[in-house]
Protein backbone atom coordinates (compact mmCIF):
# COMPACT_ATOMS: atom_id res chain seq x y z
CA UNK A 1 0.00 0.00 0.00
CA UNK A 2 3.11 2.15 1.16
CA UNK A 3 4.82 1.67 -2.31
CA UNK A 4 1.29 2.41 -4.27
CA UNK A 5 0.84 5.85 -2.52
CA UNK A 6 4.61 6.69 -3.24
CA UNK A 7 4.07 5.79 -6.84
CA UNK A 8 1.02 8.07 -6.68
CA UNK A 9 2.74 11.22 -5.12
CA UNK A 10 5.40 10.32 -7.69
CA UNK A 11 2.99 10.58 -10.52
CA UNK A 12 1.88 14.34 -10.85
CA UNK A 13 5.38 16.26 -10.71
CA UNK A 14 6.98 13.44 -13.52
CA UNK A 15 3.83 14.04 -15.49
CA UNK A 16 4.23 17.60 -15.03
CA UNK A 17 8.12 17.94 -15.81
CA UNK A 18 7.32 15.28 -18.67
CA UNK A 19 4.34 17.78 -19.76
CA UNK A 20 6.57 20.93 -19.57
CA UNK A 21 9.82 19.06 -21.57
CA UNK A 22 7.30 18.61 -24.73
CA UNK A 23 6.09 21.98 -24.76
CA UNK A 24 9.25 23.38 -24.47
CA UNK A 25 10.93 21.31 -27.18
CA UNK A 26 7.94 22.15 -29.63
CA UNK A 27 8.85 25.75 -29.01
CA UNK A 28 12.20 25.65 -29.66
CA UNK A 29 12.68 23.56 -32.55
CA UNK A 30 8.60 23.83 -33.92
CA UNK A 31 6.73 26.83 -32.91
CA UNK A 32 7.25 30.14 -30.98
CA UNK A 33 4.95 32.00 -29.06
CA UNK A 34 5.37 35.95 -29.76
CA UNK A 35 3.82 39.13 -28.15
CA UNK A 36 3.43 42.19 -30.19
CA UNK A 37 5.26 44.99 -29.24
CA UNK A 38 5.03 47.67 -30.93
CA UNK A 39 1.85 49.28 -34.08
CA UNK A 40 4.00 48.41 -36.60
CA UNK A 41 2.48 45.81 -38.03
CA UNK A 42 -1.24 47.50 -37.46
CA UNK A 43 -3.90 46.88 -38.93
CA UNK A 44 -2.25 43.24 -39.52
CA UNK A 45 -1.79 42.54 -36.05
CA UNK A 46 -2.32 44.82 -32.98
CA UNK A 47 -0.10 45.62 -30.13
CA UNK A 48 -0.39 42.71 -28.02
CA UNK A 49 -1.68 40.40 -29.96
CA UNK A 50 -0.05 36.76 -29.01
CA UNK A 51 1.05 35.24 -32.64
CA UNK A 52 2.75 32.19 -33.21
CA UNK A 53 5.98 31.79 -35.20
CA UNK A 54 6.67 28.70 -37.57
CA UNK A 55 9.95 27.98 -37.04
CA UNK A 56 9.91 24.98 -39.65
CA UNK A 57 9.38 26.77 -42.44
CA UNK A 58 11.91 27.46 -43.87
CA UNK A 59 13.64 24.18 -43.48
CA UNK A 60 11.33 23.56 -46.52
CA UNK A 61 10.63 26.23 -48.69
CA UNK A 62 13.04 29.91 -49.26
CA UNK A 63 11.05 33.01 -47.56
CA UNK A 64 9.27 34.86 -49.47
CA UNK A 65 7.95 38.00 -50.27
CA UNK A 66 4.78 38.85 -48.27
CA UNK A 67 5.73 36.55 -45.74
CA UNK A 68 5.72 38.31 -41.99
CA UNK A 69 8.57 37.07 -40.18
CA UNK A 70 9.97 37.32 -36.98
CA UNK A 71 13.68 37.96 -36.52
CA UNK A 72 16.78 39.10 -34.36
CA UNK A 73 17.82 42.45 -35.42
CA UNK A 74 21.10 42.43 -33.68
CA UNK A 75 23.96 43.98 -35.91
CA UNK A 76 21.22 45.12 -38.59
CA UNK A 77 18.28 46.88 -36.69
CA UNK A 78 20.36 47.69 -32.95
CA UNK A 79 23.52 47.21 -32.34
CA UNK A 80 24.69 43.62 -31.65
CA UNK A 81 24.99 42.74 -27.91
CA UNK A 82 26.73 40.79 -25.39
CA UNK A 83 24.05 38.34 -23.86
CA UNK A 84 24.24 39.28 -20.12
CA UNK A 85 25.51 36.62 -17.92
CA UNK A 86 22.47 34.81 -15.74
CA UNK A 87 22.68 31.54 -12.94
CA UNK A 88 21.51 28.79 -14.61
CA UNK A 89 18.06 29.09 -12.49
CA UNK A 90 17.35 32.64 -13.77
CA UNK A 91 18.55 31.88 -17.28
CA UNK A 92 15.84 28.61 -16.87
CA UNK A 93 12.97 30.52 -16.16
CA UNK A 94 13.80 33.31 -18.45
CA UNK A 95 13.61 30.73 -20.97
CA UNK A 96 10.75 29.20 -19.85
CA UNK A 97 8.41 32.71 -19.67
CA UNK A 98 9.67 33.62 -23.49
CA UNK A 99 8.60 29.56 -24.69
CA UNK A 100 5.36 30.05 -23.06
CA UNK A 101 4.61 34.02 -23.79
CA UNK A 102 4.86 34.86 -20.16
CA UNK A 103 7.69 36.91 -20.24
CA UNK A 104 8.27 39.33 -23.10
CA UNK A 105 10.33 38.92 -26.12
CA UNK A 106 14.73 40.16 -26.07
CA UNK A 107 14.51 43.50 -27.38
CA UNK A 108 16.54 42.58 -30.47
CA UNK A 109 13.48 40.72 -31.67
CA UNK A 110 11.10 42.62 -34.64
CA UNK A 111 8.89 41.26 -36.70
CA UNK A 112 7.91 42.64 -40.56
CA UNK A 113 7.03 41.89 -43.40
CA UNK A 114 9.37 40.85 -46.62
CA UNK A 115 9.43 42.88 -49.35
CA UNK A 116 12.50 42.18 -51.66
CA UNK A 117 14.76 39.03 -51.18
CA UNK A 118 18.07 38.20 -52.31
CA UNK A 119 18.94 39.89 -55.79
CA UNK A 120 15.67 42.06 -55.84
CA UNK A 121 15.59 45.49 -56.79
CA UNK A 122 13.51 47.47 -54.57
CA UNK A 123 12.33 51.34 -55.18
CA UNK A 124 9.88 53.57 -53.89
CA UNK A 125 8.12 54.27 -56.06
CA UNK A 126 6.47 54.83 -59.24
CA UNK A 127 3.98 57.66 -60.51
CA UNK A 128 1.05 55.98 -58.88
CA UNK A 129 3.33 55.67 -55.30
CA UNK A 130 3.76 52.08 -55.13
CA UNK A 131 6.66 50.34 -54.44
CA UNK A 132 8.26 48.23 -57.17
CA UNK A 133 10.29 44.85 -56.76
CA UNK A 134 12.57 45.01 -60.23
CA UNK A 135 10.13 47.21 -62.16
CA UNK A 136 6.93 45.46 -60.98
CA UNK A 137 4.49 47.25 -58.71
CA UNK A 138 3.04 45.69 -55.36
CA UNK A 139 -0.36 45.75 -54.56
CA UNK A 140 -0.07 46.48 -51.08
CA UNK A 141 -3.91 45.24 -49.37
CA UNK A 142 -2.80 44.75 -45.94
CA UNK A 143 -1.23 48.64 -45.71
CA UNK A 144 -2.65 50.58 -42.59
CA UNK A 145 -5.58 52.50 -43.76
CA UNK A 146 -4.74 55.85 -44.94
CA UNK A 147 -1.00 55.29 -45.35
CA UNK A 148 1.22 55.54 -48.68
CA UNK A 149 3.78 52.71 -49.11
CA UNK A 150 6.18 55.14 -48.49
CA UNK A 151 6.71 58.49 -48.15
CA UNK A 152 10.93 58.19 -47.98
CA UNK A 153 12.37 57.75 -51.41
CA UNK A 154 14.41 54.67 -51.71
CA UNK A 155 16.39 52.47 -54.37
CA UNK A 156 18.40 49.25 -53.34
CA UNK A 157 19.52 45.87 -54.63
CA UNK A 158 19.05 43.37 -51.85
CA UNK A 159 22.16 41.44 -51.21
CA UNK A 160 22.11 37.58 -51.93
CA UNK A 161 21.35 35.91 -48.45
CA UNK A 162 19.42 39.13 -47.54
CA UNK A 163 15.97 40.78 -47.00
CA UNK A 164 14.48 43.98 -46.88
CA UNK A 165 11.42 44.35 -44.72
CA UNK A 166 8.75 46.68 -43.86
CA UNK A 167 6.16 47.32 -41.61
CA UNK A 168 2.38 46.76 -42.24
CA UNK A 169 2.00 50.48 -40.80
CA UNK A 170 4.48 52.12 -42.35
CA UNK A 171 4.06 56.05 -41.14
CA UNK A 172 4.59 54.31 -37.57
CA UNK A 173 7.24 51.62 -38.71
CA UNK A 174 11.17 51.75 -38.27
CA UNK A 175 12.12 49.47 -40.60
CA UNK A 176 14.85 48.74 -43.21
CA UNK A 177 14.62 52.28 -44.74
CA UNK A 178 15.20 53.81 -41.33
CA UNK A 179 18.44 51.78 -41.42
CA UNK A 180 19.65 52.62 -44.75
CA UNK A 181 22.39 54.48 -44.09
CA UNK A 182 23.95 52.13 -40.91
CA UNK A 183 26.80 49.52 -41.95
CA UNK A 184 24.00 46.64 -42.60
CA UNK A 185 22.40 48.90 -45.38
CA UNK A 186 19.21 47.93 -43.22
CA UNK A 187 19.08 44.81 -44.50
CA UNK A 188 18.73 41.21 -42.32
CA UNK A 189 20.36 38.29 -42.76
CA UNK A 190 18.13 35.26 -43.39
CA UNK A 191 19.87 33.67 -41.08
CA UNK A 192 18.59 35.85 -38.18
CA UNK A 193 15.26 35.19 -39.06
CA UNK A 194 13.53 33.24 -36.52
CA UNK A 195 10.56 32.02 -38.03
CA UNK A 196 7.26 32.90 -40.16
CA UNK A 197 4.45 34.50 -37.80
CA UNK A 198 1.26 32.62 -38.77
CA UNK A 199 -1.38 32.30 -36.77
CA UNK A 200 -3.16 35.11 -33.67
CA UNK A 201 -4.07 32.88 -30.94
CA UNK A 202 -4.77 36.02 -28.94
CA UNK A 203 -7.07 37.70 -27.60
CA UNK A 204 -9.77 35.24 -28.15
CA UNK A 205 -11.49 37.71 -30.46
CA UNK A 206 -8.69 38.10 -33.24
CA UNK A 207 -7.65 34.31 -33.32
CA UNK A 208 -7.14 34.03 -37.38
CA UNK A 209 -4.44 32.50 -39.51
CA UNK A 210 -1.99 35.67 -40.84
CA UNK A 211 -2.66 35.40 -44.85
CA UNK A 212 0.01 35.24 -47.60
CA UNK A 213 -0.70 38.73 -49.98
CA UNK A 214 -0.92 37.58 -53.68
CA UNK A 215 1.26 40.05 -55.15
CA UNK A 216 0.73 38.63 -58.78
CA UNK A 217 2.08 36.66 -61.29
CA UNK A 218 4.86 39.54 -62.79
CA UNK A 219 6.15 40.17 -59.38
CA UNK A 220 6.50 36.13 -58.56
CA UNK A 221 8.30 35.86 -61.78
CA UNK A 222 10.20 38.55 -61.60
CA UNK A 223 12.73 36.59 -59.06
CA UNK A 224 14.18 34.77 -61.83
CA UNK A 225 15.17 37.46 -63.82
Amino acid sequence: MADRERQSWWDIPVTIAIALAVVLLITTFVVKPFSIPSGSMENTLQIGDRVLVNRMVYRFRDIERGDVVVFDGSGSFVPAQVTPDRDPITGALVWVGQSFGLVAPDSTDFIKRVIGVGGDRVTCCDEQGRILVNGEPLEEDYLFPGDAPSLQPFDVEVPEGKLWVMGDHRSASADSRVYLGNPGGGFVPEDAVVGRAMTVVWPLNRISNIPLPDYGADVRESSNN
